[in-house]
């Protein structure tokens, strides 16, 4: 049997029944989505500030992870294995690895937590974290073991590489600035794996290269490797002995710079009887042996005028003695010509010619004061007989009646003023009530098109049409003129 066309109105239906439609519990809902999440997002690595940390009885942590927009909720479950869970505080940036879920009970979803690193630093800078605090706790970064460098070091150890850039930075500045500074060469590698071994090697090395130096012995001693020779035999002790070692290379990533973070290299700075320098990196750099050592430069390049100041400061000196000779000489030949003024004029003072001339000039200031005594003398007794004339003509009986005549001419323009100001007030409000009082009469009613309609006998005011009865004569007032009128049926 054919099924019958449909209309064209035919929308189907708009109310579906529960049978065409699938509807969902909140628990079938949020387990859909908590797939979705899971399947979708998975697991993933993800960056923020910790906040609202709470560790509970059952060991569990509860926190919330967020940044400028937004904010994730996360959890670190006891049964978890995650290494540095201390890093784990408020306030504390923090990338975390774990798996984007949804709790049910709350319908929220979640992140739980799988590992925990420092932002933006990952796993080296934990490790340098980890060893700065357990270094810093056994006292070698403390500054009262911090060891001062000799002012005019005439030879210094220098580890680094006889290939890299800071090696040639140094030479440089030295050859500029103290070219007379020996330098003894402990090369090996400042990158890599085992160059942490050479550099704490060829720490050593030099330390054992200045005792030989003090007590005179064969300074023939090999390198970190057993190949290079630091020196020839010593003649006298202090010649060959090393004033301070300098640590160096170039600046690099954190991973380039590693080596000089490791243990071995800190324990050999410590243990050196030399003061060392660091100079590893550029300025923004920081690696262990900087805290570790007497004195931290921030380039090689830094380090080697730091060790050549003195020298240098002290060739400055030497260059400019002759001027300044010079120019003392001349400041003291100065002082002694003033001296020599000085003592001609007071050999001139004391001349009897310019005694007598003092006096004859004190003389001439006594005339001029006398002369400006007696001026100011008659000077003084106009003044008081002008005073004396003045203080008469103000207590003259006419002066004294010309005054009271001007005060009472003011007190009668005063009196005058007063009353034309009072009169203009009245007027004023005199016009104001008027005004009030035709706004609120009958005409202006009237003028609005309203009538007052009255008993033409008694001009009784009606006010209701019960008032009236058949045949009586009424008068209607209008805006202009009155009508009359007759009550034909009330």
């Amino acid at each position: 049997m054919s099924q019958p066309a449909k209309s064209q109105w035919d929308f189907g239906e708009l109310f579906p029944t529960e049978q065409t439609r699938r509807v969902l519990s909140v628990s079938e809902l949020t387990e859909q989505v908590r797939r979705l999440l899971e399947k979708q997002v998975g697991q993933v690595w993800v960056t923020g500030e910790v906040t609202n940390l709470r560790t509970q009885s059952s060991g569990h942590i509860y926190f919330t992870l967020k940044d400028a927009n937004a904010q994730l909720s996360c959890v670190l479950f006891r049964s978890e294995t995650v290494a540095h869970r201390e890093l784990l505080a408020d306030g504390q940036k923090v990338l975390l690895q774990g798996d984007v879920t949804v709790y049910a009970a709350r319908g929220q979803y979640q992140l739980v937590v799988r590992a925990v690193e420092l932002q933006g630093v990952g796993a080296l800078q934990i490790a340098f974290e980890k060893l700065k605090q357990k270094l810093a706790a056994e006292g070698l970064f403390a500054p009262e073991r911090k060891r001062p460098l000799p002012k005019y070091p005439q030879r210094i150890g220098l580890v680094t590489s006889p290939a890299g850039a800071a090696i040639r930075d140094v030479l440089h500045v030295v050859q500029r600035r103290d070219p007379s500074l020996g330098i003894i060469l402990a090369p090996c590698r400042v990158q890599g794996e085992g160059a942490a071994a050479e550099v704490a090697a060829a720490i050593r090395l030099l330390n054992e290269y200045n005792i030989y130096a003090s007590e005179g012995r064969v300074t023939r001693v090999p390198d970190s490797k057993g190949k290079m020779d630091l020196g020839t035999r010593v003649t006298r002790p202090s010649e060959s002995c090393l004033d301070l070692i300098l640590l160096t290379r170039g600046g690099g990533s954190l991973e380039d710079l590693w080596a000089f973070n490791e243990e071995v290299v800190a324990r050999a700075i410590f243990e050196s009887s030399v003061p060392v320098v660091s100079a590893v990196g550029h300025e923004i750099d920081f690696t262990i042996s900087d805290f570790v050592a007497d004195l931290r430069a921030a380039t090689p390049s830094a380090a080697a005028e730091i060790v050549t100041e003195a020298v240098f400061a002290s060739r400055e000196f030497v260059a400019e003695a002759p001027a300044l000779m010079g120019q003392r000489v001349r400041r003291q030949l100065v002082r002694e010509l003033e001296g020599l003024d000085h003592l001609t004029g007071r050999l001139q003072r004391a001349h009897p010619r310019r005694q007598m001339n003092e006096w004859l000039q004190r003389l001439d200031d006594l005339h001029l004061a006398l002369r400006r005594c007696a001026t100011q003398g008659v000077r003084e007794r106009n003044v008081t007989s002008r005073s004396l004339a003045s203080r008469l003509g103000r207590a003259w009986p006419g002066q004294r009646v010309k005054e009271r005549r001007e005060l009472l001419n003011q007190a009668q323009r005063r009196v005058r003023e007063q009353a034309r100001h009072q009169l203009r007030e009245r007027q004023q409000e005199l016009q104001t009530l008027a005004s009030r009082l035709r706004l609120l009469g009958p005409e202006q009613v009237l003028s609005r098109g309203y009538s007052i309609t009255m008993d033409a006998a008694t001009g009784k005011v009606l006010h209701d049409a019960v008032e009236v009865k058949a045949g009586q004569r009424l008068k209607t007032r209008l805006k202009k003129g009155e009508v009359s009128s007759r009550v034909d049926t009330p």
